[in-house]
């Protein structure tokens, strides 16, 4: 199913969670434990990330196709422009269409070490929109999700310009947009201002990543390339006295941030879990209620 149709056909709030590949064989029977966990919880569909430059493509593969063909989930697989040709995404689309997976997120994607630029990077595909357009007119019936920055895209200062370029992709066939992840929903719902502004009307699904570590926060931070930390989160994770109740704290922000947002009548939520259930589990556990009402 495309994630556009579980979308518009939705009466409530759809949920989705991120994994990534591991990078140890050893690591894979864990994320399958992970997974298993999280499958009582029924989400919508599940996402599989690409490592810089494309560095965990087969992986990628693997997982992608692995977890369609155990679990029935609806997946969307990442697929990046960096170090990527216009025959190898040919081959991997085709390839997904055998297996049934009709859905991808269109990423430009991070610079891998050793390479010191996107134009060296980037030949086939310079910038997210050529691999969406590539897609769309090469597969047409695939269902295409972007990327959104709430707090702005490190690249494009200029805000107005970064909403003009993501209006672009998704004139040029994007169905839906799915956030980097942020820790204040007013970050979150002045982006959506702006892109009803420029005319955007595809659904947008905010990223949700609980806090569970004062390391972790400080990593999130990097991972979403700047995201801005509140300083009365920052405080509480500071002043925790471990990390047991970090994690605590992270879960009832992250509880806070989602009820808030169901509230505010959004499509759907993406959890970055990390590949790991616990935190994840927890935040379902105390929206169920959210969720029946």
């Amino acid at each position: 199913m495309l994630v556009k149709e579980i979308l518009s056909s939705a009466s409530k709030p759809v949920f989705s969670f991120e994994f990534f590949p591991p990078k140890k064989t050893e690591d894979w029977s864990k994320l399958f434990h992970t997974i298993s966990e999280l499958v009582p919880l029924n989400p919508s569909y599940v996402s599989v990330t690409y490592g810089a430059g494309g560095s965990t493509r087969s992986r990628t593969h693997d997982l992608v196709t692995k977890i369609q063909r155990e679990t029935g989930f609806t997946v969307v697989s990442h697929l990046t422009c960096i170090c990527s040709g216009k025959e190898e995404i040919l081959h991997i689309l085709e390839d997904y269409i055998k297996q049934g997976i009709t859905n991808v997120l269109a990423l430009r994607g991070d610079l891998p070490p050793g390479i010191a630029s996107y134009e060296e990077a980037t030949k086939d595909f310079p910038h997210a929109i050529d691999l969406v357009r590539f897609i769309v007119e090469n597969f047409p019936d695939m269902g295409v999700g972007i990327a959104g920055f709430p707090e702005g895209h490190p690249q494009t200062p200029n805000r107005l310009k970064e909403i003009e370029y993501l209006k672009e992709k998704v004139d040029a066939g994007a169905d839906y947009i799915v956030t980097q992840l942020f820790f204040d929903n007013r970050d979150f719902l002045d982006f959506v201002d702006r892109c009803t502004l420029a005319g955007i009307t595809v659904p947008i699904i905010p990223g949700i990543m609980p806090v569970t570590t004062k390391k972790g926060l400080l990593r999130m931070s990097e991972l979403a390339l700047g995201a801005r930390i509140p300083a009365i989160l920052l405080k509480k994770v500071l002043e925790a006295p471990h990390d047991a109740e970090v994690a605590k704290i992270g879960v009832e922000w992250a509880t806070e941030q989602v009820r808030k947002l169901i509230d505010n009548n959004i499509k759907g939520i993406h959890f970055y879990t990390l590949n790991n259930a616990e935190a994840t589990r927890q935040i379902f556990q105390n929206i169920s209620k959210t969720r029946k009402a």
